[in-house]
Order: C-alpha cells, then structure tokens, then sequence
C-alpha cells in the first residue's frame, strides 16, 4: 500500500529494491530519477485468476524530475501458479511490461506489440492442446512474413542493446564486434515473432517465445538481435538467449524443446 507521507526519495529506492530486475533500466534513467522532486503512483490494471492461483497487477508510477521534466515507470506485479511468493519487476514503457506479461502469463494483451497473424503457425495452433516435439519443430522452423511494418522509436537505443546482450547467457552469444556496431543505433523496435507456447520438454511443461530487436544505425542501416526467452532449463527458471540470425535463434529453440 502507498503511504502518503513517503518521501520521493524514499519510495524509489523502494520500488527499485524489490524489483527483480532493475539492474536492466537504463543508467542514464537510474540517475534522472535520482533528482525526483515529487511522485505519483496509480494501479493500471489488474488481473486475478483465483482458480489458477495466480494474479497480477500493472502500476504506474510517474516521477517529476528537477529539470522541469518527468519520467515514468511500469510496474508489475505478480504471482504465478502454485507460488505464493509476491514477485515484482519494473519496465520504462507499457509496451515492455505487456511483453513481459505475455512471457510470464503465456497470453499478450492487446496493448503488446503481438499480432498472431504475422506467425500463421502459432495462430493455427492457438487452441490446440500441448504438443510433441515434431509439431514444435514445424512451429519454429515458420519463416517470418516476407513484409513487416518498422515503426521505430528513438529512444535510447544503444542502452537498450547493451541491455538485451547483457542478459544473453548463451555461450554463442554475439560478441563484442556486434555490441561495438550497436553501439551507434539511434533508434529501436522489439517484435515478437513467436508467441509464449506452452509444450512439453523432457516431460515437463516449458515455454518459449521469440523477439526480434531492430535497431538502425547512424549509417542508416538496420540490425537485428533475436532473443529467445525459455523456461527448458533443468530447474525450470527462465532464461534468455541472444542470436544474430533469426534461423539461429529458432534452431536454438527447436535444440531446447529436445535436451533439457
């Protein structure tokens, strides 16, 4: 519960600590909060799911910061299936809070920047039940449509890589010629090429979904990272991986759904 005579101050080392990642915002970002005068905070949504046993909640806290500007942060929290543990992270935009619901909850609100029909596969499995392994293949090996809308935002972008290849923890990760490459990128644009799926991996229940990361470059031109965010571990946790090529990162998946 908000308390009303929290110092500003207060509240955003607060928010920050129980966050599970807030070492993902941007430095840059940290430090602009860091001169918040005054504060605000509101419930965006709310979601239970009592016969589940899981719930979540998106609130918004927005900050006024000494220059005369604002800034604002997203935060949702949750609790997933059979856990009674109280999890909270935090997002800069409501468009990555929706994609973190989508991984975590297995379904993307409107808000999330998803559209089933560009993965005809996924939308033709949709309502179907748990599959095996080779109908998983079929769904990863799906190419991407030949034409998809870019609509950029510039903002901060070079953070934004650095954070997404930060969090890669694959072994054949892009290497430090790719980071030094995207280190000029000026503006951003994260799709989701494939949908949280839930299937079985060794017997057990797993899931995966599938980003693409644009970025354009001071030259003009365009690259992309491909993240893929998975549950096939051996304790189930989740995990990120980061591949230059959409092939690699959908052969990633496809290896994962097979050995865990």
């Amino acid at each position: 519960m908000s308390d009303p005579y929290e110092t500003t101050e207060a509240h955003l080392e607060r928010l920050l600590g129980r966050a599970l990642n807030s070492f993902d915002l941007p430095d840059r970002l940290v430090e602009r909060l860091g001169t918040a005068l005054a504060h605000s905070s509101s419930l965006y949504t709310t979601h239970h799911s009592p016969a589940a046993g899981r719930w979540r909640e998106t609130h918004r806290h927005t900050y006024l910061l000494s220059d005369g500007g604002s800034a604002s942060l997203w935060e949702l929290v949750y609790r997933l299936e059979g856990d009674r543990t109280i999890r909270h992270e935090v997002f800069v935009s409501k468009a990555e809070t929706c994609l973190a619901v989508a991984r975590l909850f297995g379904d993307a609100p409107a808000e999330a920047a998803f559209d089933p029909e560009l993965d005809p596969a996924f939308a033709a499995a949709e309502d179907e039940p748990d599959t095996d392994v080779p109908v998983l293949s079929a769904l990863f090996a799906a190419g991407a449509p030949a034409h998809r809308r870019r609509e950029y935002a510039v903002e901060e972008s070079a953070d934004h890589a650095r954070r997404v290849l930060r969090r890669a923890e694959n072994p054949d990760r892009p290497g430090e010629r790719t980071a030094q490459l995207l280190r000029s990128a000026y503006a951003h644009q994260i799709t989701q090429a494939f949908g949280t799926r839930p299937c079985r991996a060794d017997g057990r229940s797993a899931g995966f979904s599938l980003y693409e990361h644009s970025f354009v470059l001071l030259d003009g031109s365009e690259v992309s990272l491909w993240e893929v965010e998975h549950t096939a571990t051996p304790d189930g946790r989740h995990m990120c991986e980061v591949y230059e090529s959409e092939a690699a990162a959908r052969g990633a998946m496809e290896l994962r759904a097979r050995v865990r």
